[in-house]
């Protein structure tokens, strides 16, 4: 296993609208998508490009989200998680596991449309780690 692209930083927020506020007024983003709700997951969605990543803003879908205990206790909302890209989702799951990892529940479809999971952040040096097969047709 090695260490794939950085895909994207996952930032959490009580407001997409006023991040995407930030990221474009402040920070002089210009391609930033539509925010789009993925229940399954229990968040609201966009993505913000950068020249080498991108961002993902995350707002809570209610309080059942995942995301409610953090914007719980970070008000203002902040980093949740990074995101890597690796080749083969099962092997990297699998590889992760033979590490002694904590991986948080079994692979499913994120924000992407690809295979994702996430390593716990007490085995990742204190962060929440994403790690998401490659989208196909790139790279």
């Amino acid at each position: 296993m090695k260490l794939g692209r950085l895909n994207h930083i996952g930032v959490a927020t009580p407001s997409i609208d006023a991040s995407i506020a930030l990221y474009r007024d402040v920070l002089g983003a210009t391609t930033i998508g539509e925010p789009f709700d993925l229940p399954a997951q229990g968040v609201k969605v966009c993505f913000v490009d950068t020249p080498n990543a991108q961002i993902e803003l995350i707002e809570p879908l209610g309080e059942a989200s995942p995301i409610h205990g953090f914007i719980a206790k970070n008000p203002a909302g902040g980093q949740h998680h990074v995101c890597y890209e690796v080749p083969d989702i099962h092997a990297a799951k699998t590889w992760f596991e033979g590490k002694g990892a904590r991986v948080l529940g079994e692979p499913r479809i994120g924000a992407h449309g690809t295979l994702v999971f996430f390593v716990h952040p007490k085995d990742m040096g204190g962060v929440l780690t994403e790690i998401m097969e490659t989208p196909a047709g790139t790279h």
